[in-house]
């Protein structure tokens, strides 16, 4: 389950840094993305660590 839900922050979080990137070009929406990707890997940690343990 733990898993799950990183997984979804990483998915919610880098598919909303590409979409506000996109507006200046690909490679802001690329490093937008690996952003989100890196603060939705924490925030999932996080989150399942606080309520699944």
């Amino acid at each position: 389950m733990k898993k799950l839900i990183l997984l979804l922050c990483v998915i919610i979080l880098s598919g909303i840094g590409w979409t506000l990137g996109e507006r200046a070009g690909t490679v802001s929406a690329w490093l937008l993305s690996s952003l989100g990707a890196i603060v939705g890997v924490y925030l999932g940690w996080r989150i399942g660590r606080a309520y699944l343990d």
